[in-house]
């Protein structure tokens, strides 16, 4: 799809790689961008640079409440991405399961609420749903096990998605990034690409038409192996 003049909708738009990617559709000519976010006191910077582009929406996606509130008050959004996600998932055999739980909650019900709530809105438009998933997706991350089985689950309902909204003529991308330079995964030692860097390519395959989108040299290493051997790709996430 062409991103200039079009009205995008960013879940998880106060920081990372979620502003990342409203700045980079502002940049690209977007209309306007709704950015969301659990509270809209962390949208004020980009609010203030959209010069009126910017609408900000408070949308906790864990809520099919908030994504149906959220659908009514967006009815012209032509794109939507589903960024919005959660790493309180490590060990599968941890002793509490809650971040696990959280996981789930964000990562996987979350894109499903939004993807719900605003499927008739994409259908009038013939627009296009973006899920930012993870290479963990692919092959579980033991040391994160409960994200990379939250973002595994996001995939086949990403799948879900591509068969059931296809045939309604919405496009549906999914977006497999490798390590992302921000607060999520500050505390763990990997080279991570910069959130600038990975929107673009997410906004270039967007507008590229490719239905899996591979946005950082890491990612697209892995994608290429997983083409070939998905096993190597598990081998090699569980380490020695």
């Amino acid at each position: 799809m062409d991103i200039r003049n079009s009205v995008a909708l960013v879940t998880g738009a106060s920081r990372g790689l979620g502003r990342a990617l409203t700045e980079a559709l502002l940049e690209r000519g977007a209309r306007r961008v709704y950015a969301t976010a659990r509270s809209v006191r962390g949208l004020e910077p980009l609010i203030a640079a959209g010069k009126g582009k910017v609408v900000p929406l408070e949308l906790d996606v864990t809520s099919p409440v908030h994504a149906a509130r959220a659908a009514e008050q967006a009815t012209d959004v032509e794109l939507l991405v589903n960024n919005a996600g959660l790493l309180e998932g490590y060990g599968v055999l941890a002793p509490e399961v809650a971040g696990f739980r959280h996981d789930m909650e964000t990562n996987l019900f979350g894109v499903l609420h939004v993807s719900r709530a605003f499927a008739p809105v994409l259908e009038k438009h013939r627009g296009s749903l973006v899920n930012v998933l993870s290479v963990a997706a692919l092959a579980n991350m033991p040391a994160i096990g409960g994200y990379s089985s939250s973002k595994a689950a996001a995939w086949s309902l990403t799948q879900a998605l591509r068969a059931e909204l296809g045939r309604r003529g919405v496009a549906i991308h999914a977006v497999f990034p490798g390590p992302v330079d921000t607060d999520m995964i500050r505390a763990f030692d990997l080279v991570k690409t910069p959130p600038s860097s990975v929107a673009a390519a997410i906004l270039d395959g967007v507008q590229a038409g490719q239905v899996d989108i591979f946005p950082d040299p890491m990612s697209a290493e892995v994608g290429a192996l997983f083409v070939r051997d998905p096993n190597a790709v598990a081998t090699r996430f569980a380490g020695p």
